[in-house]
């Protein structure tokens, strides 16, 4: 803890003050979502979609793009995440959603779009605050990028109609726009992925390595917080008089997000534990598999249902509880490595 700034050692107290912040510009200068909201980038609001690529950028840019192919030839990794993120979790989160929202039939739609909104951004965050495997969040969040426009619609579609029409409940509309999942992706992992490779491309080609990891790294670093913290006060502020106005709607929605994070990611490392995967990648994997792409969430529930709809409320709520959440996540994960670590001294006794 010593060897962090102070920026990193009080990250949670930062994140606790940038929300507040959001929340009272939200609620009493209600004119300001107006002014945040003029411009758009993706369906999402130009200040956000700044923030997520300052936010971005600086992890993709330390990820060691040389060494990305040696994930692909983990099919452990692989098909563990796949299955997680595109089977279990969307079932798990319709499940939650159906057993505490029976009655709000727009909430629990809002909440089953960010269910099936699978991470692309601030993963790659939570994963490096937590000392997981960069190089593996990176193939994992591109992954999810290809399937999330491939599977995305289809999966809203069988969600929200078909599997409810099979069990005998209400259905919901389920008409996505492909246009907004592509540039969402295209907008949000693609520009910082392509600049973070251009950059140590070109850093390590005219400054060499050592440079590149010890002088420009350490410049940049420090923006993905600053980036983190400014997207979290203009997300708050955007919806701050919504959840103001409505706080029993809020926790109702609150309660299925909280457990479904606190149960996919510990399940996840479990069974990354149990998979011997390591701490890196099972700490990558459990990020990957309980955050959510909440870009597209609000996206989506925007096009599809409204500005002021509850499902594009329900989709706000997401990442107002994710960022705590995850936060206390990643310091659950470097709790958990001494486990990790006795496994690893276990089996090298064995051997």
């Amino acid at each position: 803890m010593a060897k962090l700034s102070v920026l990193d050692r009080f990250l949670p107290v930062w994140i606790i003050a940038a929300m507040v912040v959001g929340l009272f510009l939200g609620r009493f200068v209600p004119e300001l979502s107006q002014v945040l909201e003029s411009i758009q980038i993706a369906g999402v609001s130009l200040p956000i979609a700044i923030g997520l690529l300052i936010m971005m950028y600086p992890v993709l840019s330390k990820i060691r793009y040389s060494q990305t192919g040696d994930v692909l030839t983990d099919k452990k990794l692989m098909v563990t995440s796949l299955v997680i993120n595109w089977i279990v979790a969307p079932a798990f989160m319709f499940a939650l959603a159906w057993i505490f929202l029976p009655d709000l039939p727009e909430y629990r739609t809002g909440l089953i779009i960010v269910g099936l909104a699978r991470c692309i951004a601030m993963v790659l965050i939570w994963n490096d605050l937590a000392c997981g495997d960069r190089e593996a969040a990176a193939v994992l969040v591109a992954i999810n990028s290809i399937f999330q426009v491939l599977a995305y619609g289809a999966l809203g579609w069988f969600y929200l109609q078909i599997l409810p029409h099979w069990l005998g409940l209400p259905t919901a509309s389920a008409e996505f726009s492909i246009t907004s999942i592509v540039l969402s992706v295209l907008v949000f992992l693609g520009v910082p992925l392509l600049l973070g490779f251009l950059s140590r491309l070109i850093g390590e080609k005219t400054k060499g390595l050592d440079w590149y990891e010890t002088k420009f790294i350490p410049t940049v670093s420090p923006w993905a917080l600053y980036g983190l913290l400014f997207t979290i006060v203009i997300l708050f502020a955007l919806q701050g008089e919504a959840v103001t106005s409505n706080p029993m709607d809020v926790v109702r929605v609150a309660i299925p997000l909280v457990l479904y994070f606190l149960v996919t990611f510990v399940a996840s490392m479990i069974l990354g534990g149990a998979l011997k995967l390591g701490y890196e990648k099972t700490t990558t994997l459990s990020f990957t598999a309980s955050g959510n792409n909440f870009e597209l969430a609000i996206a989506v529930a925007i096009a599809t249902f409204g500005a002021n709809s509850p499902q594009a409320l329900a989709g706000t709520i997401g990442p107002l509880v994710e960022v705590p959440v995850l936060v206390a996540l990643v310091y659950v994960a470097l709790w958990a490595r001494k486990f990790f670590a006795r496994q690893k001294n276990t089996t090298r006794v064995e051997a």
